[in-house]
């Protein structure tokens, strides 16, 4: 007759209590995680949080010292009325320049090379900000002259639009130039959001590009198209161009900038110019 033997582990608890135990160690660690996860909700609606980065982008990216404003005007004009439109404008921008009663200065007039055909670019600057607009803008109103080349204009216009521009702190104020010069505006549209951390790469990386002076001028917009950026440069010739541009590869740094800010761009375009007659910037 075979023998039953019976094992009693005395040494330890049984597997069913090892488990509950197991289990209410694990419910009292939630409780715990819990209370003090409630708690630091609680605490953080008494802590203020600062934002670094909390100021407008004209306060952080603008030239603190000059208080100038820029229009950037864009006309598309007929293809037969390219030269009649540019004899008018020779005959009355010049005069807006020159008078002192107004506070603006004509920094350049360009017709597009290449890019989009047939379109008049001029780009103006407003010492004094919104106000000399504004006073520039109410003063055109009263002048007939400036009225009768309005109306002539826009027989030969298919399309016209405008932006008002700050300029980088970083960049050159554009200044005249003797020529003769073609000139690129390279026109980027950024992810919203992204303009500070544009302006931080740009203000190194526009070291890279100042050896045959070919940087203009660096402007982004406050009303019209938001989040976009211009840049404008002077090239003697499109070889020359090609070979400037080439040679910024040569300086430590410059990939770095391009890598990082390319992701920035949602859509950019580049516009060869040819200054007009009237322009300031040869």
């Amino acid at each position: 007759m075979a023998t039953r033997v019976l094992l009693r582990v005395r040494n330890g608890p049984s597997p069913a209590g090892v488990v509950s135990a197991a289990r209410r160690r694990d419910a009292l660690h939630l409780r715990s995680l819990s209370a003090s996860s409630q708690d630091s909700w609680f605490k953080s609606l008494f802590v203020r949080k600062v934002d670094p980065r909390k100021d407008a982008h004209s306060n952080l990216l603008a030239k603190k010292e000059e208080n100038n404003l820029y229009k950037i005007q864009f006309h598309n004009v007929k293809p037969e009325c390219l030269e009649s439109y540019n004899q008018l404008c020779e005959g009355m921008l010049p005069k807006i320049h020159a008078d002192p009663q107004y506070s603006c200065e004509l920094v350049g007039t360009w017709n597009t090379w290449y890019g989009e055909q047939d379109q008049a670019v001029h780009l103006w600057r407003y010492r004094g900000g919104y106000p000399a607009l504004t006073d520039v803008m109410n003063k055109l109103k009263q002048n007939k002259e400036f009225l009768d080349y309005r109306k002539e204009r826009g027989k030969m216009l298919l399309a016209r639009r405008n932006q008002l521009l700050l300029e980088f702190s970083f960049w050159n104020e554009p200044l005249p130039r003797p020529g003769p010069s073609i000139y690129e505006l390279r026109t980027y549209q950024l992810r919203p959001g992204t303009m500070i951390e544009w302006g931080n790469y740009w203000a190194r990386a526009i070291e890279f590009r100042q050896h045959n002076h070919e940087a203009v001028g660096g402007f982004f917009s406050q009303i019209g198209s938001l989040y976009m950026v211009h840049h404008l440069w002077a090239y003697k010739d499109l070889q020359s161009r090609e070979d400037t541009r080439n040679a910024a590869w040569q300086h430590e740094g410059w990939d770095e900038v391009v890598y990082y800010t390319v992701p920035l761009i949602q859509h950019m375009e580049s516009r060869i110019m040819i200054p007009t007659r009237a322009s300031p910037l040869k």
